[in-house]
């Protein structure tokens, strides 16, 4: 239990500098500070407070209560001392337990109630315009603080609004998804809730809450102690009304999403770390039943048929393409035949070359009884978007069923973590065979054939397709990553993490190595060029291919000479750079224009 907690609270913690919050952030900062008043009928410091009959009293904060009767100043008891401000601790209480409550019982009781799925966002939304209003106009404020004003508690009554603001934004509060996030959200969904499920998601919760706590205390504080806050007291009221309400317009219409997309995921690494390391896997798991993990029996490109357990489910799939209407296919449905699930992702190289393999395959032996469904696992924001895909697939001649595995549901029931993977399923539903990457094409050629004569006997199999497999130069350059937190064989000066920084070429860049020069952004997915951006490579291949997004121009040279200027428009997608007969050490240099945003390089 100690160690769930501990994984939960740090995975919120990381979750919670994540891009998936910041459209939280200035919500929750201006809260902290002008959203309240300092005390009942209290204003700001060097504001006079206006007496009974209407007329100017007194300023605050002169250190003395004093009443006016006609032209006569009496002097009365000293003003009590401004009431503590506690709205920061309002909101977050709020935000952790609107959070908590709805992730776990959220499916639960909508169900029951025969409500709408996106109820809760609506509800949300509607509550961050309230107390927007309330920011802006006063009497919105006091009916929103009505209900807490009974409570006996001193000055409770005016952090209500505050707690309501929690409680909305709790509605509206979506961390990046993770492993921690999946197991809280799938107990939830099924309604399996224990005490490790409810430890862990209060500890996720109260994780991604510190980090916001700090936050909204440093707007607090900021009121507080800086004079143009404290005399523009009410104008920032408006402000923060106006904020809020704008950002309830943005998640109406997703506007935050493509935010969020433009910003690098600086935090994946951070997260794979905590959330997916062995001691987390496993105390992860143990929330969830055991139907998969037969799947450790097989090992990976064995020669022979080995019973891995059965099949898990294709589940967590966003949209289906190639089939009838869109419809899915039903392992279930499918017994009787052999099926062949590809985990692949479009831009991937890898997977580019064995899509030629699997398309034979399905020309082949498709009649005599082979289904197989390509399970699209994405491994960057932009191969999420589905019309991105159903145009790759086009190109790359995919015309089998392809599953849009957006949050990777399936590919953690069938505990993948390769591009591109294959599982062979007998005619009963069970998994056989898998391979891990490239090759072995005509080894699980006879595999398939061999499943298909059991389900089969009498089955007349056409000739092999004759598809060889791929012949990889075991010394080419490996495929890399132009992220901040993956790159390797890089040489020069220190990388700057996610902010625009003046590079030079390194003396010297051995091979399979790279260097930058000009300005450059490095983020996590992917590297911007800036200002007069080159980048050397120094590679051992026949062909050299980067994935490239943005609009621009790149200009290859190979060894001094240009090569060829590629024009780059569009979602990001694979261009081949260098395309020679034979392979070769050489030396790449890329001038980029501008804009360009550069991902991965993989060599042939």
């Amino acid at each position: 239990m100690i160690t769930l907690v501990l994984i939960g609270l740090l995975g919120g913690l990381i979750t919670a500098v994540s891009p998936c919050i910041l459209p939280v952030l200035p919500v929750v900062f201006l809260a902290g500070g002008p959203g309240g008043q300092t005390g009942a009928g209290a204003g700001p410091p060097g504001e006079a407070r206006p007496t009974a009959d209407g007329r100017p009293g007194p300023k605050n904060g002169d250190g003395a209560g004093a009443a006016v009767s006609g032209d006569v100043l009496v002097a009365g008891p000293p003003t009590p001392a401004p009431a503590r401000n506690r709205r920061p601790y309002a909101v977050v209480t709020g935000l952790v337990l609107s959070f908590s409550f709805f992730t776990l019982l959220g499916v639960t009781i909508i169900s029951a109630l025969g409500l709408p799925d996106d109820i809760l966002r609506y509800v949300g939304l509607v509550m961050l315009v309230l107390i927007g209003m309330g920011l802006v106009f006063p009497p919105v404020e006091r009916l929103l603080e009505k209900p807490f004003a009974r409570i006996p508690q001193r000055q409770v009554n005016k952090e209500g609004s505050a707690f309501v603001l929690g409680l909305g934004l709790g509605l509206l509060y979506v961390p990046c998804a993770g492993p921690v996030l999946a197991a809280i959200t799938v107990a939830g969904a099924r309604g399996e809730l224990s005490l490790d499920i409810v430890a862990l998601t209060v500890s996720f919760a109260v994780g991604t809450a510190l980090p916001l706590l700090v936050f909204a205390l440093a707007g607090r504080r900021v009121a507080e102690r800086i004079g143009a806050f404290r005399k523009r007291a009410r104008k920032l009221r408006i402000v923060a009304g106006c904020l809020m309400m704008a950002l309830a317009l943005a998640l109406a219409f997703n506007v935050t999403d493509a935010i969020q997309r433009a910003l690098p995921d600086y935090t994946s690494a951070a997260q794979k770390k905590i959330e997916d390391n062995d001691v987390a896997r496993q105390k992860l798991s143990g929330l969830y039943d055991n139907s998969n993990k037969e799947l450790s029996r097989c090992e990976d490109g064995v020669d022979e048929l080995r019973s891995c357990g059965q099949a898990p489910p294709i589940a967590g799939i966003s949209k289906w393409l190639n089939t009838p209407d869109g419809q899915p296919v039903d392992l279930k449905q499918e017994r009787g035949k052999v099926v062949l699930i590809d985990f692949w992702t479009y831009s991937c190289i890898n997977c580019q070359r064995s899509l030629p393999h699997i398309e034979a395959w399905n020309r082949a032996y498709k009649s005599a009884g082979l289904e197989i469904i390509g399970v699209h696992s994405p491994e960057f924001a932009f191969e999420k978007n589905a019309s991105n895909v159903a145009s790759q697939a086009r190109k790359l001649g995919v015309t089998y069923p392809v599953a849009l595995d957006n949050k990777l549901t399936t590919w953690d029931n069938y505990r993948n973590r390769f591009w591109p993977a294959k599982y062979l399923i007998d005619a009963n539903g069970t998994v056989r065979y898998f391979k891990f990457g490239e090759g072995q094409y005509a080894q699980t050629e006879d595999l398939i054939r061999t499943l298909l004569k059991q389900a089969n006997p009498n089955v007349q199999l056409p000739p092999k397709t004759g598809q060889k497999d791929v012949s990889l130069t075991k010394d080419r350059t490996p495929e890399t990553y132009l992220s901040n937190q993956r790159i390797s064989g890089y040489v020069g000066d220190p990388l700057q993490d996610d902010k625009a920084t003046t590079y030079h070429f390194a003396r010297d860049i051995p091979v399979n190595s790279l260097s930058l020069d000009g300005t450059w952004t490095a983020g996590y997915q992917y590297f911007t060029a800036g200002d007069s951006a080159r980048l050397a490579f120094t590679y051992r291949a026949k062909n050299v291919n980067l994935v490239l997004g943005g609009k621009g121009t790149v200009t290859v040279l190979v060894d001094g000479k240009t090569v060829k200027t590629v024009p780059v428009s569009g979602t990001p997608t694979l261009y081949r750079l260098v395309d020679e007969k034979t392979a070769r050490t050489a030396h790449l240099e890329l001038r980029l224009t501008p804009g360009i945003q550069a991902y991965s390089f993989t060599f042939g």
